[in-house]
């Protein structure tokens, strides 16, 4: 069976639909699972017969549920002219093996596939035990799914008239952006657009500067801890408001998320830079007024607000 080792698409480039999708999906709604793996002290024989029965072209090798190992199609061609297909697995397998992780954004994946031209990567959860592998079949299928239910939400979305646009009398703004869940390469986008707007009310750098803070922040962390959601901003008769509203797990512990510090992002988030806990408390801290409402399950509503 022929399986791509690279991905025609790329969260550096293409449309910003199939963006949405690779930051959206994660690697465990597309992995296949449950695995078919080996014990290190299996034969290759073994192993290649597991390959031609189940059509795959690589075993993870797995010692008390931990992924030590790899053998592909090819470590089994090299066992058979070299005669050692006897041989146990773990003494031919490949030691070093790049892997996912299940929470990981799809976007990641992409990334790997292009980076390292491997057929595939196993898929290990949180706690470091194998629970899945991702082809790259398994993500171009994905997408076309996701693809073909997006263009049925769009079709779906056009035969609804839309609203008419709200006036803003002079002197007031209001602005609103949509924010999606991992794509850190728009993060930002919606603070540069409300700083541009409030310098152009001729507000303060000051609390300009403060603002842009307060937002970045709610941005970052919809981006970072929710499902997706929205970020508005409001000005006009000497007061800021900004909100944002998301849809994901929810804070279990509102008190613990507003201490300078702490923070549930996960190990390849702080890779990147983001995560260290400062979110919420910067946000209090540039605010005149601080309101927060979150619950397991339901989602964070932030509103904050500063005086000019």
């Amino acid at each position: 069976m022929y399986m791509m080792s690279s991905l025609p698409i790329s969260p550096d480039s293409g449309s910003q639909a199939v963006l949405e999708i690779l930051y959206r999906l994660k690697v465990r709604d597309v992995m296949s699972s449950p695995v078919i793996t080996a014990e290190p002290g299996d034969a290759m024989r073994e192993v290649q017969y597991r390959m031609r029965d189940n059509d795959i072209t690589g075993v993870p090798i797995v010692e008390g549920g931990r992924l030590v190992g790899l053998v592909s199609m090819g470590l089994v061609i090299e066992a058979l002219d070299a005669g050692r297909i006897g041989q146990k697995a773990g003494e031919l397998m490949t030691r070093t093996v790049i892997s996912l992780e299940d929470d990981m954004p799809l976007s990641f994946a992409t990334t790997y596939f292009n980076r390292y031209k491997y057929r595939r990567f196993p898929v290990l959860d949180r706690d470091g035990s194998l629970v899945g592998i991702v082809c790259a079949s398994d993500i171009i299928r994905a997408l076309l799914v996701a693809m073909n239910k997006e263009v049925e939400r769009l079709e779906e979305k056009l035969a609804v008239a839309a609203p008419a646009a709200e006036a803003v009398p002079d002197g007031q703004i209001r602005l609103s952006f949509q924010v999606s869940r991992f794509d850190f390469e728009h993060a930002g986008t919606a603070s540069a657009e409300f700083k541009k707007a409030l310098k152009g009310l001729g507000i303060e750098a000051g609390i300009v500067r403060r603002a842009a803070i307060a937002s970045y922040e709610l941005e970052l962390n919809e981006v970072i801890h929710s499902e997706g959601g929205a970020i508005s901003l409001a000005a006009g008769d000497g007061r800021i408001e900004i909100v944002a509203e998301d849809r994901g797990p929810g804070i279990p512990n509102v008190e613990s998320a507003m201490t300078e510090g702490f923070s549930t992002a996960n190990e390849w988030i702080r890779s990147l830079g983001f995560g260290a806990g400062m979110g919420l408390p910067n946000t209090r801290r540039v605010s005149d007024d601080f309101e927060i409402d979150s619950g397991p399950g339901r989602g964070t509503r932030v509103r904050v607000a500063i005086r000019y």
